[in-house]
């Protein structure tokens, strides 16, 4: 359970065996929203689409046209049904484009482990009431998370062990997930390449366990070997896919430094797999429901503070071995982790967001490092390197999901970014447009030469002539090819 915002006071240690990053910096956006933000998402034509604090509203951030979020400009979306104004819920943005939004431990700043839910159609601008799965009278703060073959999974709240599938066509709910072993308190899932879900028990610690799902059933994923969970509280951490991958997972500690574990998957995904204990976080911080986020190069940025939802935070960048200090973002001193959001974008930034109720100013966080270009997607095939105003064409090739989720928080707050984006510059202007995405062939991760594809319309609002067109995972870029739009 979160409070709204503490007032303890944190002193700052010095870090002697912390490394130090260069270069790394934070640009707030120049045009800030006029609500108080929430958890974002990336929409498949470049978009992100914010909640609102306590409310039904939704609000769109459009790059200008040189493809800059920093200078992008917002717009209100539709907003949800009436009564229905969330606080820590399920999200995630569907195969075609679309997004479902579930649940919430606070509705109206009530807590009340509310059962509502919503479809956001992006083509209509227009949302659709979703009903509960049967039987469930609360569904509160829950994991979510959209499996490889583009079904949206949700489990119920702190108390049960049941989850469900969507039907996306019907709206409608289908029980799965039998096997748990322990409820889904606080947990945070993420897929894996071999397209099992990976999850680390909140009550049941070291234990982990995965969602095979061609049987609809929990397996044993090990021990963690150091309890990530805080046991007073059963507080957790993100959980984060690298280029490499291993997972990333964190903890939290209220009486010290949190853990972490970094999992490897088995070559038969039926088998449990391995973990290796990683660093402990710095100066007794821990990252209790807090977010995380893979950089270009494959390092994982972290909000961190000390204990359970105490402040000062800080940030860091995990690079596989050791945890460097970087910078904060502007504004956020006094914050604890817990409200803390992140977005990775198209241009491979990192979109930071304080959802405590108060806060409106949004930084992009710019990495120093650069991606693998082996990580790249790599376009084979387009359906027509002539494209025409508002006509729907296909992209083939590989690696187009990316090789992460994205960003990560847990139950409270999902973000992830498995998905291809199509970003079109023309050469004579320097414009860049995005074509919206759907109908991916896989919500997989990490496909490696396994060639899928994704449809993309080509927005009215696109320049003529010569241009280049690339595929875009979690701010990786594919090689541009060359088009001409008519």
């Amino acid at each position: 359970m979160k409070i709204f915002r503490t007032t303890a006071i944190a002193i700052s240690l010095f870090l002697a065996w912390a490394a130090v990053a260069p270069a790394q910096t934070w640009t707030p956006l120049k045009h800030q929203p006029t609500v108080a933000a929430d958890t974002a998402l990336l929409l498949t034509d470049g978009t992100v689409m914010m909640h609102q604090y306590n409310s039904s509203n939704w609000w769109r951030l459009t790059p200008d046209n040189t493809g800059s979020y920093v200078n992008g400009t917002w717009s209100q979306l539709a907003s949800m049904q009436s009564g229905y104004a969330p606080l820590y819920f399920a999200s995630a943005v569907l195969a075609d484009g679309n997004v479902i939004v579930e649940g919430g431990e606070y509705n109206n700043l009530s807590q009340d482990e509310t059962n509502m839910g919503a479809y956001y159609n992006s083509a209509t601008n227009k949302w659709t009431v979703v009903n509960p799965p049967s039987g469930w009278p609360e569904i509160g703060d829950s994991p979510g998370i959209v499996l490889a073959n583009g079904t949206f999974m949700i489990g119920r709240n702190e108390t049960s062990t049941q989850a469900a599938l969507l039907n996306e066509k019907t709206l409608t709910w289908t029980a799965t997930g039998s096997g748990k072993a322990d409820p889904y308190s606080e947990e945070g899932w993420v897929l894996l390449p071999d397209k099992a879900v990976l999850t680390t028990d909140g009550r049941n610690a070291p234990n982990a366990e995965k969602y095979d799902y061609l049987n609809g059933t929990w397996i044993s994923a090990g021990s963690t070997i150091v309890r990530l969970e805080d046991p007073s509280s059963q507080e957790i951490g993100p959980m984060v896919l690298r280029p490499d991958g291993t997972v990333f997972a964190t903890g939290g500690n209220a009486s010290g430094s949190g853990h972490t574990s970094i999992y490897t998957s088995p070559a038969n995904p039926l088998q449990p797999g391995t973990w290796t204990p990683g660093p402990d976080m710095p100066g007794n911080n821990d990252m209790a429901d807090a977010p995380a986020a893979i950089l270009p190069d494959g390092n994982v940025l972290c909000d961190m503070s000390p204990g359970i939802f105490n402040t000062p935070v800080s940030f860091y960048e995990f690079d596989g071995t050791q945890f460097i200090s970087v910078p904060n973002p502007p504004n956020t001193g006094q914050n604890t982790s817990y409200v803390g959001r992140m977005l990775v974008l198209p241009t491979g930034q990192v979109m930071f967001l304080s959802s405590d109720g108060a806060t409106k100013n949004i930084a992009l966080y710019n990495a120093s490092g650069t991606y693998n270009p082996s990580w790249a997607p790599t376009i084979t095939k387009l359906s027509s390197t002539t494209l025409v105003h508002g006509k729907t064409y296909i992209a083939e090739g590989t690696q187009f999901n990316g090789l992460s989720n994205g960003a990560a928080y847990g139950d409270d707050a999902q973000m992830n970014s498995n998905y291809p984006l199509v970003r079109i510059t023309n050469t004579a202007t320097g414009h860049v447009f995005y074509a919206k995405t759907h109908n991916h062939s896989t919500m997989g991760v990490g496909t490696g030469s396994k060639l899928v594809g994704t449809g993309f319309d080509v927005p009215a609002s696109i320049e003529t002539g010569a241009s280049t067109l690339e595929v875009v995972a979690n701010g990786i870029p594919s090689t541009p090819v060359d088009v001409t739009v008519q």
